[in-house]
């Protein structure tokens, strides 16, 4: 019933080659999309923006700790880039959803599809780079607390200059169109350039996701099960490698449904149903909610990270109780543990015992009188 009720009430002209709506599905029908789409979206940005920023408070203490490492600068360049798409795109869609036109003005109309993609794809190319990078900590030199190797920051300045080049046509043809009352934001290709820009949208959804993705799951496999058969030590390795390989396979999968929507409308074929369509733009926002999960649940130092954290947090918040004290949170959780244990075991060294303290208290400071001998058989030996 409610797959009745979404229904598009517009149909491509005949002067362009492809039509899609920019920013969210509009003029849908139905009351149940207007209300439920928003809240949906609105949930999974408050919580994909929540985990995000931890990851990123942990990354950013491991490195001034000097704990930091290639394969960890990549992971925040990740997430700092689901946290854009998390509260800068997202919004927009959930305000579409909810007035069922466009009214965010016509930059923006020219802009989010363009800006989505861009980070969309920077996010493909850096699971890719990832497969170059070195898990072991990089130490802290004389350039700062926060250095990283130069090759990172060359790699991912042409990873974002690559991905805001590709999506270029999808800020050429949006545009603002009057529909009625109503003002909607679209997608318009003319005839003129329908043949070049088909070729366009084979090689780019190939180039920017096919490929890289691709390669990024074949590499980790191979890596882990080399890691897990051949190597000496495995055991480190072969979790980080798990991580990404985690990583890239969630990303793959949950972009899939918006890259394949994407190629079937500007492919020229039959509209694909508004649900799938919908469907897809969920899943895109979902991956960003569901990387920070996957790290703090399977990243052994993301998840050590996180237990700092709250020990720093449950202490700041134990100081307006003066008789609670903070364990110390220099080292991990079981370092934590250990000190706990250790201090207990001193207090029942230093405690004695009431009984025993009562046996000696009552023989404390006893003198012995000159004329009392408490050994006389001593005497006697001298005696004789």
């Amino acid at each position: 019933e409610l797959a009745a009720a979404w229904k598009m009430d517009i149909d491509r002209p005949a002067n362009v080659s492809f039509f899609d709506f920019v920013g969210g599905v509009q003029l849908l029908q139905g009351e149940e999309t207007r209300t439920a789409m928003p809240i949906i979206l609105i949930g999974i940005c408050v919580s994909g923006a929540v985990g995000n920023l931890l990851v990123l408070l942990i990354f950013i203490r491991d490195f001034r700790n000097g704990k930091g490492s290639e394969v960890k600068a990549l992971l925040a360049s990740l997430a700092s880039t689901d946290l854009v798409i998390l509260l800068l795109c997202a919004p927009v869609r959930a305000v579409t959803y909810y007035k069922q036109t466009w009214t965010l003005g016509s930059f923006v109309c020219s802009t989010t599809d363009w800006f989505q993609h861009s980070c969309v794809v920077a996010k493909t190319l850096i699971l890719a780079v990832t497969t170059r990078a070195k898990h072991t900590v990089v130490p802290s030199t004389a350039m700062g607390p926060l250095y990283s190797p130069t090759w990172i920051h060359g790699a991912l300045v042409f990873i974002w200059i690559l991905s805001m080049m590709f999506p270029i046509p999808q800020m050429l043809f949006a545009s603002l169109v009057q529909y009625g009352r109503d003002t909607i934001c679209v997608s318009e290709m003319p005839v003129c350039a329908s043949d070049f820009m088909s070729l366009f949208y084979k090689i780019y959804p190939t180039v920017t996701f096919v490929v890289p993705v691709v390669l990024t799951l074949a590499y980790y496999t191979r890596t882990l099960h080399t890691a897990v058969n051949h190597a000496p030590c495995p055991q480190h390795l072969s979790k980080v490698t798990l991580v990404l390989l985690c990583l890239s396979g969630a990303h793959g999968l949950m972009l899939l449904p918006e890259w394949g929507t994407f190629t079937w409308i500007r492919l020229g074929y039959n509209k694909p149903p508004v649900g799938l369509i919908i469907f897809a733009q969920v899943l895109l926002y979902a991956c960003s909610s569901l990387s920070p999960v996957i790290l703090m649940t399977m990243y052994d130092d993301v998840r050590e990270g996180l237990i700092n954290i709250w020990f720093i947090a449950t202490c700041r918040s134990s100081k307006h109780h003066p008789s609670k004290k903070c364990p110390k949170t220099e080292g991990n959780g079981a370092e934590v543990g250990a000190n706990a244990v250790s201090n207990a075991i001193s207090q029942e060294k230093d405690k004695t015992f009431p009984d025993v303290e009562h046996f000696w208290t009552g023989r404390r400071n006893t003198q012995v009188e000159d004329d009392q001998d408490p050994v006389p058989w001593e005497r006697e030996e001298k005696m004789l």
